[in-house]
């Protein structure tokens, strides 16, 4: 990875960090929002203006708050617990129908308890 040669914007270094932290690629992040990457990248390196509808279908795949894009970080809208893909699948998995998620849920459920009864 190439350093960059001039320093980001805040919302661009909230929206890297979202992504890095959401364990995608600047390309990962652009096919999802229906760009090119290099348009994507412009979004994180540059001050833009986003539609609204960019705003919150890029928060959507961050795993975001639209307003953890927006605001600075501070201590009061620090998220707990696990972020990235896993919690975009179960994002995912929560728009399935019921016995799809049930089934999706046993296996899971399942390899954990295995995994439990391993350590």
């Amino acid at each position: 990875m190439k350093p960059a040669k001039t320093k980001r914007s805040d919302f661009g270094e909230r929206v890297r960090a979202a992504r890095e932290a959401a364990g995608l690629s600047q390309r990962d992040v652009a096919a999802q929002l229906d760009i090119s990457q290099p348009s994507y990248a412009l979004w994180e390196k540059n001050h833009v203006a986003l539609r609204p509808d960019q705003l919150l279908k890029l928060s959507h795949t961050l795993g975001v708050r639209v307003e953890e894009l927006l605001d600075p970080p501070s201590a009061s809208n620090r998220r707990g617990g696990p972020a990235g893909k896993a919690k975009r699948v179960f994002e995912t998995v929560s728009l399935l129908p019921r016995s799809q998620q049930q089934k999706i849920l046993e296996v899971v459920e399942a390899l954990i308890a295995q995994h439990s009864r391993a350590a």
